[in-house]
């Protein structure tokens, strides 16, 4: 039975891999940071030679908020850097594998193809910064390692979906500005689980790019598909504020393809079947 120990296990991530993997199958070790603060070097260490987990996935993370002040911009670095320096290095220790959620942001050249694994990185911003400089440790630090670089990860807790749905319901709200509308790939959370479950069963190694599949959309086109399919159209407009800046980070999962990995399923179909199943508020 393997060992599995997700970090982060109350966000998205954490959440739809728990509800993935058999218990009969996997032993499970779940720590958020009020259990386990992968900041602290001793405590990450302690914890990975006690249990000594075959497999570690880093699902945690620190959104600063906008104009970070000196200590959030400290704590980003912190836990998405440091954190994975952290694990990374305790992990190569016990020769466990190392599973690294990154993202799509670290990617902000002007384009319009999308990324692949083999074009240059551009990360803008604080949360971009420290999520490659996180990678970046993961890459020197270790020899089994996979990095997931995916986007706009919804499903099973708060996020842009029930952003838009609770501003549907809010009789008060008729208007809801949206203040950025970037071009990225929504993905459920459910379908990356899976593509995350096959690095734990098999041993490929490396950057991987996991986001569904069937082309993108920018912020208020997916803003827009939530309310259709929630049957609120009529009920909130959308908007863009004016001189709203857009950056493109469409992730193409070229390494799944030509490693012959299943890729996640189409945005449009996942989000439908998602609404289907719990009308988008978990």
């Amino acid at each position: 039975m393997k060992k599995i120990w997700i970090v982060g296990s109350l966000g998205h991530m954490g959440q739809a891999l728990i509800r993935l993997l058999d218990m009969m199958e996997y032993e499970l070790y779940e720590t958020d940071k009020d259990e386990l603060d992968i900041t602290d070097e001793h405590a990450v260490s302690l914890f990975m030679h006690r249990n000594r987990p075959d497999v570690v996935i880093n699902c945690a993370g620190y959104h600063p908020s906008a104009g970070a002040a000196q200590s959030e911009t400290d704590m980003a670095y912190k836990v998405n850097a440091v954190g994975a320096r952290n694990l990374a290095q305790s992990a190569e220790s016990i020769q466990a594998k190392l599973i690294q959620i990154s993202t799509d942001d670290v990617f902000s050249s002007a384009s319009d193809t999308p990324y692949n694994e083999f074009d240059d990185v551009n990360p803008v911003g604080l949360f971009a910064k420290s999520k490659y400089a996180g990678e970046k440790f993961v890459i020197q630090l270790m020899t089994r390692y996979v990095i997931i670089r995916s986007s706009w990860i919804y499903g099973i807790g708060k996020d842009f979906l029930n952003e838009v749905l609770e501003a549907a319901a809010d009789p008060q709200i008729s208007t809801m500005e949206l203040l950025n509308n970037d071009r990225a790939v929504p993905t459920s959370a459910a379908e990356l689980a899976r593509v995350v479950k096959f690095f734990i069963d098999n041993d490929h190694y490396g950057i991987y790019h996991a986001v569904c599949s069937g082309g993108s959309c920018t912020r208020l086109e997916f803003a827009k598909e939530i309310l259709r399919l929630a049957g609120k159209e009529d009920r909130l407009t959308v908007t863009v504020k004016d001189g709203t800046p857009e950056k493109y980070s469409v992730l193409d999962n070229m390494m799944l393809r030509l490693t012959g990995i299943e890729e996640p399923s189409g945005w449009r179909e996942t989000l439908a079947s998602y609404m289907k199943e719990t009308g988008g508020l978990e």
